[in-house]
């Protein structure tokens, strides 16, 4: 998977996302390896935007690799599980990072 199909993919999972109870979170996604880049996702008026952009005033940044990044949106592995074994980083809040892996959900 390239680093656009992998925004494509979380563009069309976002359209799906219920996100009437959210009032504000932007969380940056760094992925790391041979497919790298970075994008956000941003729930703000109840609405998500998902942009190939950083996100300067965001929440937190989460930093992984595609095939990790893959598993998480799939429901595959565990937040929790996989930051405390390092496959994610969290720079910021990690309650805005848990807030959004339940968002994925």
């Amino acid at each position: 998977m390239t680093f656009d199909e992998l925004v494509a993919k979380v563009r069309k999972m976002a359209q799906k996302v219920d996100a009437s109870n959210k009032d504000f979170l932007a969380v940056q996604i760094n992925i790391e390896g041979k497919e790298s880049g970075v994008f956000y996702v941003e729930c703000k008026d109840h609405r998500i935007n998902v942009e190939p952009y950083d996100y300067h005033d965001r929440n937190c940044a989460i930093t992984m690799n595609m095939t990790n990044f893959n598993k998480l949106i799939d429901g595959k592995l565990d937040p929790v599980l996989g930051y405390t074994t390092g496959k994610i980083k969290v720079d910021g809040d990690l309650s805005k990072a848990l807030e959004f892996s339940k968002l994925l959900k």
